[in-house]
């Protein structure tokens, strides 16, 4: 409340200024205007397509959970490079790990052997379990999905993909198939051999309601399913058994790839036992089961090293980036050795995959996940934060559901809580604008950009919760 009463008092400058210690931003460089001229007449248009707020941010600093503008003002970043600062921005004992490699050996290729992918490979299989041993380094999560197709073809010997309406896989023309959100889905044919099953949502889905999804926070539908059974479930494993029977070859499927938490999406999790009983059906089908953990891994959902370990499951596949080098640009596929065998009946290659910087990245990050406890501050900071929301909508009706778990998280707004109507965009987008107003950065997803998605960098404190909590709680209050 304290803080609350600070940021009606003053002016948004101010409010920063007192939230935060003093420090301003990096101002060499490219002046503001001259960036904004470059970008528009340079760079991509699609760049600008995707640049967040009417007045885009150039960032030019960031330490740890906080990011810096070119006018020297500090943000409080809840979005981390779109869920990809895992452990904080230029976390120090990251940073001395690249450096440390950058004065050694940059770059050979996987055609030598360098200490750093060896190393880094016996602890990243450490966190997994069974025997998904068997590394294979990229640059992307696109990249990453798109040899996890091409593995899960060669060893089953089929060619049909089945994956789930609204997930987000990736931007490569290989996986925007599997990507089913038409937002991201460009007018081109990438979908030959893909099949989408119906998304097993409980809140904005045909089925589901208050028992039905892991979470400390529960959709307000009615539900009358009994303790360790499932209604929503079983209607969707039934959708997918129906998809299975009608659309695709009876030689069976290649592989069934999934997020254990949607992420683009607008954090959707799916009822308890959908994940654990489609990968049975699948591999009752022939084919294999892959756990998009991009988003979901490295200990953001606080119980748990990687989201699938909540449902019970063990993938034959698991697809790795983002937080995996805490912004560093690196992927992987892990899997088991019968499964990554079968791409040696050709030549297979990857540059920049295992580079020595990025293997020595990806180990500090290990290291830093397990020394400062990050994963237990994703559960204790995430559940705190999950918590003040379901509080927060007691008083903001525009808040249709509040849902995630650890440091993953989604906000839906709507117009209306019993028809679930998504609130207008314009509404969405002012409460937007007034959290970076105030100090707040948060991202949006959703087919309809109405999820305000919150996973910060881990290392976030429940001092940073209250602080975003005021900020939203004012921003929707002025807002809608």
């Amino acid at each position: 409340m304290a803080i609350l009463q600070k940021l009606i008092r003053q002016p948004t400058a101010f409010v920063i200024a007192r939230n935060f210690a003093a420090s301003s931003g990096n101002n060499e460089g490219l002046s503001y205007e001259r960036v904004r001229q470059i970008r528009a007449e340079k760079l991509h248009p699609s760049m600008s397509l995707a640049t967040y707020y009417k007045k885009p941010i150039l960032a030019t600093r960031g330490q740890m959970q906080y990011l810096w503008d070119s006018d020297g003002r500090k943000y409080l970043d809840m979005f981390a490079g779109i869920v990809t600062v895992s452990v904080g921005h230029c976390h120090p004992k990251v940073n001395e790990a690249a450096k440390k490699q950058m004065d050694t050996l940059w770059h050979t290729t996987t055609i030598y052997m360098t200490s750093p992918v060896h190393d880094y490979a016996e602890k990243l299989t450490a966190k997994l379990p069974g025997n998904l041993k068997v590394c294979y380094f990229v640059n992307s999560g696109s990249e990453a999905n798109d040899l996890a197709l091409l593995l899960a073809r060669q060893y089953t010997g089929n060619n049909d993909i089945v994956s789930l309406r609204n997930a987000y896989h990736g931007m490569t023309s290989s996986v925007m198939g599997i990507t089913n959100l038409s937002t991201w889905k460009q007018p081109s044919p990438l979908s030959i051999g893909i099949h989408r099953s119906v998304n097993p949502d409980p809140y904005r889905g045909p089925w589901g309601g208050a028992r039905c999804r892991d979470s400390p926070v529960q959709t307000d539908r009615q539900c009358d399913c009994k303790s360790g059974q499932c209604k929503a479930s079983d209607q969707y494993v039934d959708q997918l058994e129906d998809l299975l029977n009608f659309g695709v070859p009876k030689k069976g499927v290649a592989g069934f790839i999934l997020e254990s938490i949607q992420g683009v999406g607008g954090t959707v999790q799916y009822p308890k036992g959908f994940m654990k009983r489609s990968f049975d059906l699948i591999r009752s089908r022939g084919g294999i089961c892959i756990s998009d953990e991009v988003q979901t891994g490295f200990g953001r959902t606080g119980e748990h090293f990687w989201g699938y370990e909540a449902h019970d499951v063990i993938p034959d596949m698991v697809v790795m980036a983002k937080g995996i080098g805490n912004g560093y640009p690196m992927g992987a596929v892990v899997t088991t050795p019968e499964i990554a065998s079968t791409l040696t009946q050709a030549a297979h290659f990857n540059t920049f995959g295992g580079n020595p910087v990025a293997c020595a990245v990806g180990s500090a990050v290990l290291d830093v996940i397990e020394e400062e406890k990050l994963q237990k501050n994703s559960l204790d900071v995430g559940t705190h934060f999950l918590l003040g929301l379901a509080e927060m909508k007691k008083e903001v009706p525009q808040i249709g559901d509040v849902r995630g778990k650890g440091l993953m998280i989604g906000v839906e707004m709507v117009e209306d809580r019993v028809t679930r109507k998504p609130l207008a965009v314009e509404k969405t987008m002012t409460a937007f604008e007034k959290m970076k107003d105030y100090g707040v950065l948060v991202g949006l997803g959703g087919l309809y950009r109405n999820v305000f998605r919150i996973k910060p960098p881990m290392c976030i404190t429940k001092a940073d919760v209250d602080m975003a909590l005021d900020v939203m709680k004012r921003s929707f209050k002025e807002s809608l």
